[in-house]
């Protein structure tokens, strides 16, 4: 018997996932010091990249010198880095195991693959650039900063989801 062989399992009550991601930014908050995020691990990841091509530029640039620290360590060791790293596997471990692991794109009828792509690269383009412009992802602005109810990062979820209901009549034919 294969994995496609076995039935995919039900889906988790969204309120008690919540209620367990809120435990996770709680232990964060305990254990680390810091709240939930995963832009910093890219930027970091980048840096050290930068950093091993042209190490002097690295070191000169206020953004990339922030995240070498000082060279005592790689700054591959930053949690963040494990954070996300952590979540690509658990991420795919769980897939597994509920028997819901497949290659396909998720589309409607009135779209065709490549189109799907091409908006999903202009969406994550423009979630990178916000997220480089509010000092951080959304992740971090929504968990971390409404959890120590930061007005600012309330006002950037009123946005976002405003902004995606705004944007989403426009592309609904797409879906149905």
């Amino acid at each position: 018997m294969n994995s496609s062989d076995c039935p995919s399992q039900p889906y988790w009550n969204p309120y008690l996932a919540g209620f367990g991601l809120g435990l996770v930014l709680l232990t964060s908050f305990v254990v680390m010091g810091r709240g939930l995020g995963a832009s910093g691990a890219f930027t970091t990841a980048t840096a050290t990249f930068v950093h091993a091509i042209a190490p002097a530029h690295a070191e000169q640039n206020a953004l990339y010198s922030d995240y070498l620290g000082d060279g005592s360590r790689s700054p591959l060791f930053d949690w963040l880095v494990f954070e996300v790293l952590g979540v690509l596997v658990g991420g795919f471990l769980s897939g597994a195991l509920a028997h819901r692991l497949k290659i396909a794109v998720e589309k409607g009828p009135r779209i065709g693959i490549r189109s799907r792509l091409v908006f999903a690269f202009i969406g994550g383009a423009l979630m990178m650039i916000g997220a480089k412009i509010a000092l951080g992802c959304t992740s971090g602005q929504a968990l971390t900063g409404g959890a120590l109810l930061n007005v600012g990062s309330w006002a950037f979820m009123w946005c976002v989801f405003g902004g995606a209901y705004a944007v989403a009549y426009f592309f609904r034919k797409q879906w149905i």
